[in-house]
């Protein structure tokens, strides 16, 4: 019953409520219709870089956002230490170093007691490593940030890499080797990859079960010691912290990080690869219901971070593929032809070597061939034609509109200006983007597509049975040997263990 009266004073408090802002509107007009609603424009500044950044005694820069609404605070390391400093003939160590050293306790502390105290603090430690950056991140309430950052400091300085955590997280990525042509994703992804960039690469590299046997505790513990390092560091923290005080506060933590006598010089920017794609078609046998394909080639690399075809190539992406419903491939294979549920599009500039324009499907076998035909239409199409002047201002404004959400916390403020540190992007990029992006127009994204898609370099990789994708569909709309130069290469299944070819 008092349940029941409760629940009926908090409804007529919110009638009052109405009611009120009903009274205080006074003669508003209220819209009709959705569509008659008026918005003024969006007034958003980009948060001010250089107000965020500061640089430590030993030039370590640390961005630094100040954000009091909740006792909350995230600091985020980034390291230049990835699997492009890991030995040709042992990888995967700086990958496992990245796993282990948050997993593997301390030289103090053991890894159970590690995670207890973690636990009781209520914060999150986590570390990982990829292919060009490792990193290692602390969130957890400001009332107890000194003692999780005594935990946070002993696991970055002085990791224990217990070797029986080593010997569970390498038991669990032997399982996920033995996986690994389960999934037609995971056979397309590493064939890919190799078509565009080569086995060699360190971007391109896949353990087999005996590379990953081989690494040890001390392995990791070496790779530590010579990469997780304090002059390869990029720090950004967000929260309720004062800046001056956190400052200190690091600084004093980093003079502590032992020095050690065989330090080696980290290459920098990671080398790109050397590889040429062969374009052409290839294909993986899988008996599976849909064929998954990828359609694309190389790109280029960042040079200039304000050139304006670069800008007219992410609204000429999204108004082919890139902008899901709205898009050209989206509209023709899914919609029109119900060939996929789901296509699309990427284009991107790399950062450190040449990027991917790709198309990607997944299709009914037998109309493999004829959603291919008509991505390459649309690829003909957008660089023979302009683009509408609806889809020009769709594109452009998916790009603006969503812009702030970049901005829209303290924590993704701070990661995303130490990520401009890191790869060595102007902070201004972000402060000019929008006006790049208004500036696009219709020549524009014409020009792009014909300077930077090109036909003929198109890799075009299917898996799936071949016995089915190749003769096309029914009505002859379409087959394999119709696409590009209709030559076919078959690729063999690898053994997911060893990475051999199959019989």
């Amino acid at each position: 019953m008092r349940a029941n009266k409760f629940s009926k004073a908090v409804a007529s408090i919110a009638s009052l409520g109405v009611l009120a802002l009903v009274s205080t509107a006074g003669a508003a007009e209220v819209a009709k219709h959705p569509r008659d609603l008026k918005f003024g424009p969006l007034d958003f500044e980009v948060p001010d870089a250089t107000a965020a950044r500061h640089e430590l005694s030993n030039g370590v820069p640390v961005y630094v956002v100040e954000d009091h609404a909740l006792p909350l605070v995230d600091i985020n390391l980034t390291f230049r230490a990835g699997a492009f400093l890991d030995d040709e003939s042992n990888p995967g160590v700086a990958s496992l170093t990245g796993t282990l050293l948050r997993q593997g306790g301390t030289q103090s502390i053991s890894a159970e007691d590690f995670d207890e105290r973690v636990d009781f603090l209520a914060a999150n430690i986590s570390s990982g490593s990829g292919d060009t950056s490792s990193s290692a991140s602390l969130d957890c309430l400001s009332t107890v940030l000194d003692p999780s950052l005594d935990l946070f400091f002993d696991m970055l300085m002085s990791p224990g890499f217990d070797a029986d955590r080593l010997q569970v997280v390498k038991s669990s990525a032997l399982e996920q080797m033995k996986q690994r042509n389960d999934d037609p994703r995971s056979i397309a992804g590493r064939e890919w990859q190799w078509l565009l960039f080569g086995e060699d690469h360190f971007s391109s590299r896949s353990l087999t079960a005996a590379e990953l046997e081989a690494i040890d505790s001390d392995d990791l513990a070496a790779f530590h010691r010579r990469y997780w390092r304090p002059d390869q560091l990029v720090i950004a923290v967000s929260g309720d912290v004062d800046t001056k005080a956190i400052l200190a506060n690091l600084e004093s933590r980093l003079a502590a990080w032992p020095t050690t006598t065989d330090l080696v010089p980290v290459p920098w920017p990671p080398a790109a690869p050397s590889f040429t794609p062969t374009p052409g078609i290839y294909h993986v046998e899988k008996e599976i219901p849909q064929g998954r394909v990828s359609l694309g080639h190389l790109t280029e690399s960042w040079s200039d971070w304000s050139d304006p075809e670069a800008y007219a190539a992410m609204v000429m992406n999204d108004i082919l593929g890139g902008g899901g419903f709205t898009s050209r491939l989206v509209k023709r294979i899914r919609s029109d032809e119900g060939l996929a549920y789901s296509a699309g599009s990427s284009y991107s500039r790399g950062v450190f070597w040449p990027g991917v324009f790709s198309a990607s499907y997944q299709s009914k076998n037998s109309t493999v061939a004829l959603a291919a035909a008509i991505a390459l239409e649309e690829i003909s199409r957008i660089q023979s034609e302009p683009v509408s002047e609806v889809e020009l201002r769709t594109a452009k404004a998916s790009f603006v509109d969503t812009f702030p959400r970049r901005f829209e916390s303290a924590s993704s403020i701070a990661g995303t200006f130490a990520g401009d540190e890191y790869i060595g992007r102007p902070h201004d990029y972000w402060t000019h983007f929008r006006d790049r992006i208004g500036a696009v127009d219709q020549a524009a994204v014409q020009k792009a597509a014909q300077d930077l898609l090109h036909p003929e370099k198109l890799v075009l990789l299917a898996v799936g049975p071949w016995d089915e994708i190749g003769p096309g569909d029914a009505d002859g709309r379409a087959n394999m040997g119709q696409l590009l130069d209709g030559e076919v290469h078959h690729l063999p299944l690898r053994d997911p263990l060893t990475l051999e070819p199959m019989p």
